[in-house]
């Protein structure tokens, strides 16, 4: 954030005008969409960490974070504003916050101008206080923000003390089960005013330091200190190298964690680091799971852009679903400075002659391409300097597309010359680092054969560019009395009242019953609707209604209009014959359209060509773009997973999200980035474990969005299915010692809140990556303590491939009737550090769990089951011919008929409605069982755990079953494999089916 800089050298008096202003409070108009305006008292809290206003009648949520403020805007710049008259207010005492993930707007207006610059320069103030901390210091920070709010929350009579009974009910707040004897007891030790029986909040964290002593740091301390209550120099040396496996520790550095951490002025004389220093160095980010050398670029950039992963963003410019939310041009600078280094733009024929970018045949909003491409080169570099790709999906007209090259040349301009790259003598494509401050236009290119005279030609339109399916579009046509604003209200109201209903975030099943079901709902309802007011007018007047297509079929109509002309050629149905060859790579299209695309816009694409599969030759020229929907890429997964992985050694490749998942919800992106896949593109505006995974990938080398595969996938080729993929390389055990929780809150779905009843948490770790790397293990259950539970459980893993390995550590409450997500934190594997190490869970500011980690490597051919505990016997005795998943064939069949009764007679049945709706609640261990383990097959479109791979004659793909061991706890299982194939159970496992059937189905 540039702008910010200028705000860091503000004068003391000048700061303390503005605190002192926005503390006392400012009345301001709160503009609304459809509302004239709430005024409203504005307000800083004392620590200058919230904006807080009132009255609200949610004065929970009356409040946002200044941590969480993304920018402020003067003047009436937001949507909001533009909605009203021009010269209804001055734009002088207007201003704009945007906050949260989702960029949502505070639009305020003041009485005056002076007001409104007062509060721009003060919120702009705090906001570079903090864009210019460390990790240390910021974590700092939210430790001491969170224990004023803790104290401010239980002080239920807001008189600024705590009595006992106030003190008991955060006791049970922050899950801490301790006798009242033990509370009133520590208590009346923190309590040394004159004022007995309360607590002021410096007594209050004396109280909580001494109800948050760690044992188990304590006891780790005595074991090096030789039993004294503080560690020497030599002594914490000793720690950092033989437990946290540091080189070159010297004494200056054990002398500066001393000055950094201890707490006690006595203790820093003498250069020993006692137990609350030792505390505060093992919980901060010194120690965090996550190597700290890795939050700057560590990797080789001078490779070629295929052998990077690369962070990608669908229909970047979209704040919500794919058919009602807005689009907002922050949305780019949200993602950029997230990481992101690809973005989406769909570019539409707008008024006056001027392009828009919307998602179309849809309700979303549409915003000037113009402001798009300025918004992209004010944020595209303001992180790092690697090169961005701007994916151009083109629905212009010849005329408007020459305005889209106008713009993009103009307001880029150098960042679009690339002569000066050098690309070496190879036909290989350039380095990030040869392209730094570089974007890329990703887009259609006109074929060689036309001269460079031709202005214009006809090229390919068979990629993402209308990656809508017809029965979802929303299109235009005459209905005589329907007026288009009752149809659009109509079908708002109504879509959003499912969307609601579904809530399929994250859905396995792309093409679920939910989708379908909002679809046909919605179709019906406006039928019904506008049978019932067939002369309905509004204003008098008649305009084109929109009505949503629901024709399921496979007949699609072609249109022509000015901005495209498309010629069908149908083709062979690969959905319908998946395993007949085609003839060329990927051939997996239903039919060919073409589209005109203009020469200045032709001529910006110089390495990113979009191409369909059709259009694949594999003539050895590099710069082309294969672009997939998550359906069809997951086909050529399973068909062609070593043929894709040559492939993308020299190309690269685009996965976007299929067309039914109209909620933004995302797809697994571990199949495709197994296959080399390296634009994966995911809806960054939708919260969820795939988004998880996806910035758990990108964080790893300084978060530039650009993350080396490994090199076995770059040279050469594996099975990535295979049970033992890389025989000749050595393999990690990751043993994982879970020690202890800290600080863990109730779930943030609980029904009763804070009242509810103190958590029974447990701890369970998952790998995922490789097929044979995917499982999960857990500890027991912690009866009722959430703020400081001990484990002390061992869990042990063998890896495969760890350079794709992803570790994900989730805390669960146990329900006796299922359990309850408390939080998570994913690392990737090669970011863990070794040693005693806490993880911090993420968007969460204390929560955290401290472990033990160790990583050894293992070598030679071994045995499944000896490498990872997580195959057990029924594992290693399922790796028969007999037991075999059945062909790829059975992959894209709806509904495959099953095999004989002999060799299918037990299968996994799809579930019903009701099962999937709660696919997400399982039974946790019960409590004194034993744990147990079982291989887990993270790929949601994988269709089940691998033990061992082997191809048939044909070259079809055989994977055989992992058999279930029985355990307490259920894992959630493939979608795909539940609804579309026929699973052979071996005669050992039939005796448990019983038992496991009600873990399989959820």
């Amino acid at each position: 954030m540039a702008d910010l800089e200028v705000y860091k050298n503000l004068s003391p008096e000048k700061v303390e005008r503005c605190m002192s202003v926005m503390q006392s409070g400012t009345q301001m108009i709160k503009l609304k969409r459809g509302t004239k305006g709430l005024v409203r008292l504005f307000y800083l809290d004392e620590h200058r960490t919230r904006l807080r206003w009132r009255p609200s009648r949610k004065s929970e949520k009356a409040k946002i974070l200044i941590d969480s403020i993304y920018k402020v805007t003067e003047g009436r710049q937001s949507e909001i504003f533009h909605r009203q008259a021009e010269g209804h207010f001055d734009p002088s005492c207007c201003f704009t916050i945007y906050h949260g993930n989702h960029m949502e707007s505070l639009d305020l207006i003041t009485s005056n101008p002076e007001e409104a610059r007062t509060w721009i320069t003060g919120l702009k103030y705090l906001m570079a206080g903090i864009s210019d901390e460390d990790s240390l210091a910021k974590r700092q920070r939210t430790h001491d923000q969170w224990v004023k709010q803790t104290f401010e929350e239980a002080d239920k009579n807001g008189d600024g003390l705590l009595n006992i009974e106030e003190i008991h009910q955060l006791m049970h707040k922050l899950n801490v089960n301790l006798p009242r004897r033990k509370v009133r007891q520590m208590f009346q030790e923190a309590d040394t005013d004159e004022n007995q029986g309360t607590l002021t909040f410096e007594e209050f964290c004396v109280f909580y330091k001494m109800m948050s002593l760690r044992r188990d740091l304590y006891l780790l301390l005595l074991s090096y200190s030789d039993k004294k209550d503080h560690l020497t120099v030599e002594e914490l040396a000793q720690f950092l190298k033989v437990e946290q496996k540091m080189n070159n520790v010297t004494t200056d550095y054990c002398l500066d964690i001393i000055k950094k951490f201890e707490v006690s002025e006595e203790n820093k004389t003498k250069n020993v680091l006692g137990i609350e220093g030792f505390t505060n160095f093992m919980r901060s980010p010194a120690c965090d799971v996550f190597n700290p050398l890795h939050h700057e670029v560590y990797q080789d950039m001078d490779q070629p852009l295929c052998n990077y992963y690369i962070a990608s963003s669908h229909n970047t410019y979209l704040t919500g679903d794919q058919l009602l939310s807005q689009s907002k041009v922050d949305m780019y600078a949200r993602v950029l400075q997230e990481g992101c280094r690809c973005v989406e733009v769909d570019c539409w024929d707008g008024p006056d002659g001027e392009p828009v970018v919307h998602h179309g045949y849809t309700l979303t909003s549409k915003i000037l391409f113009r402001d798009v491409v300025e918004t992209i080169n004010r944020h595209a570099f303001v992180k790092n300097e690697f090169p961005v790709i701007l994916s151009i999906e083109n629905h212009c007209s010849v005329q408007q597309q020459r305005k889209i090259a106008q713009y993009l040349k103009g307001i880029f301009g150098d960042k679009l010359d690339l002569s000066s790259v050098d690309t070496g003598e190879t036909k290989q494509l350039p380095s990030p680092q040869s392209l730094k401050g570089k974007i890329l236009v990703k887009g259609k290119k006109l074929p060689y054969h036309l001269g460079d005279d031709a202005e214009e030609g006809e090229v390919s339109d068979e990629d993402s560019a209308d990656e809508i399916e017809d029965e979802c579009k929303f299109k235009l046509h005459y209905n005589n009395g329907t007026t288009e604003h009752q149809v659009e209200s109509f079908i708002r109201k109504k879509l959003e009242s499912l969307l609601k209903e579904s809530q399929i975030r994250d859905k396995e099943d792309p093409d679920s019953f939910t989708v379908r079901a909002l679809l046909k709902a919605t179709h019906e309802g406006l039928n019904a609707h506008l049978k019932q007011h067939p002369d309905v007018k509004e204003n008098g007047k008649k305009s084109h209604g929109r009505s949503l297509m629901t024709n399921f079929g496979k007949h699609k109509k072609t249109t022509k209009s000015r901005s495209k002309s498309y010629s069908t050629d149908e083709e062979e149905d690969t959905q319908q014959n998946p395993g007949k060859e085609t003839g060329q790579l990927y051939r997996l299209g239903r039919r060919r359209k073409t589209m005109k695309l203009c020469r200045e816009l032709s001529d910006l694409v110089v390495y990113t060509n979009s191409v369909a599969a059709q259009d694949v030759v594999d003539d050895g020229t590099t710069g082309n773009v294969l672009s997939f929907s998550e359906t069809r890429a997951h086909q050529v997964v399973q068909q062609k997973s070593e043929q894709f992985m040559i492939y993308n050694q020299k190309q690269l490749t685009r996965i976007y999200p299929s067309a039914y998942r109209i909620d933004s919800s995302n797809f697994n992106p571990l199949p495709y980035w197994n296959a080399g896949c390296q634009l994966v593109a995911l809806n960054y505006q939708s919260e969820g474990r795939m988004m998880q995974l996806n910035r758990a990938k990108f964080k790893t080398n300084g978060n530039c969005g650009y993350v080396l595969k490994p090199q076995q996938m770059c040279k050469g080729t594996f099975n990535p299915f295979s049970g033992d993929p890389l025989p000749a390389n050595p393999k990690k055990q990751l043993i994982l010692k879970v020690i202890s929780g800290q600080q863990l809150p109730k779930p943030p779905d609980s029904m009763f809140g804070d009242r509810g009843e103190i958590i029974d948490p447990f701890v369970e770790v998952e790998i995922i990556g490789l097929p044979v790397d995917c499982c999960k293990d857990q500890t027991r259950v912690v009866d009722d303590n959430g703020f400081n539970p001990v484990w002390e459980e061992t869990l042990t893993f063998t890896v495969h491939m760890p350079e794709i390995a992803l570790v994900r550590f989730l805390v669960w409450d146990h329900d006796p009737i299922g359990r309850d997500f408390v939080g998570q934190r994913t690392v990737t594997f090669s970011s863990l550090v070794p040693g005693y190490r806490h993880v911090y869970l993420e968007g969460l500011t204390e929560a955290s769990i401290f472990v033990h980690i160790t990583i050894n490597e293992i070598y030679g051919k071994w045995s499944p089951l000896i490498l990872n505990p997580s195959y057990t016997i029924l594992h290693f005795l399922g790796a028969t011919k007999n037991r075999q998943l059945q062909g790829l064939k059975g992959l894209f069949n709806k509904n495959p008929r099953h095999g004989s009764s002999e060799n299918n007679s037990h299968y996994v049945r799809k579930r019903s409605i009701g099962e999937r709706i709660l696919r997400r609640t399982a039974s946790a261990p019960a409590k004194g069982r034993k744990k147990s383990k079982m291989g887990f097959q993270e790929m949601v479109e994988i269709k089940d755990s691998v033990s061992e791979a082997a191809r048939d004659q044909d070259g079809v793909l055989r994977r055989t079953t992992r058999s279930l061991q029985e355990r307490p706890v259920s894992m959630p299982v493939d979608k795909s494999l539940l609804g579309a194939l026929s699973l052979p159970i071996s005669e050992t496992a039939k005796d448990t089916e019983g038992k496991e059937n009600s873990l399989v189905q959820i």
